[in-house]
């Protein structure tokens, strides 16, 4: 069983995923109207992941007797000025929901909450990779911005991008 604080933060934190899915199926939809598809195809790609976090959150939630509780879904930005917008926006949404969990964690130590701490150390993992991935992604389309052929090769790559689940609700 988790604490009523825990189980709120969980609750937010689950919303949370749910908005960064929103947000990266937005961005997305910003690259198939700006004809690059296989940009859109890696956002794509983030949702689903971004639609599994929120997942493990519900799974766990409930999984320790706890209510889930399920809040409105900001509404995403639908526009940027250019893919090396869309791109830095993923970074500083990665960093930004790495803050998250590390509050969540923090909220964890505090309430000697171990079973919590256990689960959201996954999480804390996963953030590194997925700054880093955002970090390399913002790198690439930085390299390709000033070159439209240099831009379609990076689209090309990114098109080859494919969702792979984690193996169970543990990992």
């Amino acid at each position: 069983m988790v604490s009523e604080r825990m189980q709120e933060a969980l609750n937010r934190q689950l919303n949370a995923e749910l908005y960064s899915a929103y947000l990266y199926l937005s961005m997305a939809a910003y690259y198939e109207a700006s004809d690059l598809p296989g940009f859109a195809n890696w956002m794509r790609v983030q949702a689903q992941e971004e639609l599994s976090h929120a997942m493990k959150f519900y799974d766990y939630l409930v999984q320790r007797g706890a209510r889930v509780v399920l809040d409105e879904i900001e509404k995403p930005p639908f526009e940027w000025e250019s893919p090396l917008e869309v791109a830095k926006h993923v970074l500083e949404h990665e960093k930004k929901v790495t803050g998250l969990i590390n509050d969540l964690v923090d909220l964890a130590i505090s309430e000697r909450d171990h079973a919590t701490n256990n689960f959201l150390q996954w999480f804390v993992a996963e953030q590194v990779e997925e700054e880093e991935s955002a970090g390399g992604l913002l790198q690439r389309v930085r390299l390709a911005s000033d070159s439209p052929s240099g831009l379609l090769m990076l689209d090309s790559e990114l098109a080859k991008r494919v969702y792979n689940p984690p193996a169970d609700k543990g990992e």
